[in-house]
Parts: C-alpha cells; structure tokens; sequence
C-alpha cells in the first residue's frame, strides 16, 4: 500500500482526524500526564488499524476534489471532538463530587495542581480523579473505550457534518448525566453535611459557650474521612458502572 497516492493518503488523513481527536480525550490515555509523542504514535497506530474498515465508507479516489476533503476533515475533527468531550464530561463527575465532598468536611481551601488537565483543583478531587483513571485501566475500560471508537463510524458515519441540535442535545445529556453522577458518589456527604450542621445548630442552642466553631472544623473532618474510607469502594464502583455503560451505548451493547 502506497501511502503517498493521493486517494489512500487522504482517506488515512480522514480516519486520523476522528482517530488522533478521539484518543487525545479517551480517558486514561488523553490525560496531561501522558506524553503528547506517545498519544500520538499510539492515535497513529489505532487510525492504521481501523484504516480499512474506514475507507470504503469515505469513498475517496484520487480525483477528490479538495473542498470536499476539507470539508469531511472538518467534518470528522467536529465529530471527534463532541464524542470525545462527552466522555470528558462524564470523567469530570469525580472532580465535581470531590468539590461537594470537600465543601461539605470544611477542606475546599486545600487546592493542588491537577496532574491530569492541570490547574488548581479540591485535592479531594485530584485524588478521586487519579483514583478513577487508575480503577479505568485496571479494569479494561479503555478497551471498551477503543472499541466505541471503531464502532462510532456506524453511528456517525463520515458523510457530512452532524447535526448541530443533535450534537448539543448530546453534550447536555452528557452534563447532566455527569452531575447526577456527582451528586449520587457525594450523596453519603451531603447527607453527613446536613446532619452535622443541623446538630451543630441544636448544639449551639443548648450551649450558648461552647465555641463551636473550634469543636465542629476538626469533628467534621475526622468524621468526614473515616466516612470516605469506608465508601470510597462503593463511591468508585457506582463511577466504573455508570462510565462502562455510557461507553457501552457506543458500542451498542
């Protein structure tokens, strides 16, 4: 195969454009963390692969206009990118919920860098981001996360550009799934949250001296950590279940 024929190089370009955008936000394998050289190589070798299955439905021959092949490379980064950013906003839900926890036990002010997008985040949440990619790999969700990138050509086939309604009618369903997400792994908390404050309040009424703030901050804390100790495996077995089944629906499982 001779990739410097204009047809076969065009359609490889195609397939790299949905490819490399898709593996560039796949969980586990599109973090900051990761090296830009080894996505790329490894975007490189999945488009190679899918590459056959790919270009009889591109149906590009060597006398392709170049507006049409601007317009499906165009076409297929779009693509790409609304697939893979709804990923990203399911993913975001343990950030989100690490926010809640560390609101609700008083620890929003400890911030640390992100590792994997950067930034200052809740270091509650770096910590159940990290933990969640890591439960991601370990339990073989990238594969299935690869294989909803073959099979988003049957879904999305490389045609025209997607419909815009659809697309953000996807991007919504994805936001809201990724903070109903936050909010039932943060659920144990918030319900800890309201007790205590409300126990706090009664306290303070039966007690006008005793200076609850000082008594409250480190209470809250210990009570709060020895909760997440205790749920932290329910907490990120309700992430895997919930992620596996988004990506599922890609793959049509």
């Amino acid at each position: 195969m001779n990739l410097l024929l204009p047809g076969i190089a065009a359609a490889y370009l195609l397939t790299f454009a949905r490819v490399g955008t898709l593996i560039m936000l796949m969980p586990g394998l599109g973090e900051q963390s990761v090296s830009p050289r080894l996505r790329l190589s490894f975007a490189l070798l999945v488009s190679l692969v899918l590459f056959p299955m790919v270009r009889p439905l591109l149906a590009i021959d060597g006398a392709l206009a170049g507006p049409r092949v601007i317009g499906l490379l165009f076409s297929e980064t779009l693509i790409g990118l609304v697939l893979g950013l709804t990923v990203r906003m399911v993913l975001a839900a343990l950030q989100t919920a690490g926010l809640i926890v560390s609101q609700q036990l008083g620890l929003s002010y400890a911030m640390t860098v992100d590792p994997t997008q950067g930034g200052q985040q809740a270091a509650l949440g770096n910590f159940l981001s990290l933990l969640g990619i890591t439960l991601i790999l370990a339990s073989d969700l990238h594969h299935l996360a690869l294989d909803a990138i073959g099979r988003s050509y049957a879904v999305l086939p490389p045609a025209a550009l997607p419909a815009f309604g659809d697309a953000a009618m996807l991007a919504l369903r994805a936001v809201a799934r990724g903070f109903t997400l936050a909010v039932q792994i943060a659920a144990p908390f918030i319900a800890f949250g309201i007790l205590f404050n409300l126990g706090l309040g009664v306290l303070s009424r039966l007690m006008p001296q005793l200076q609850v703030f000082f008594v409250a901050v480190p209470a809250s804390i210990l009570i709060g950590m020895l909760i997440l100790f205790g749920s932290l495996g329910v907490m990120m077995g309700v992430f895997l279940e919930d992620l596996g089944q988004y990506l599922a629906e890609f793959t049509g499982r």
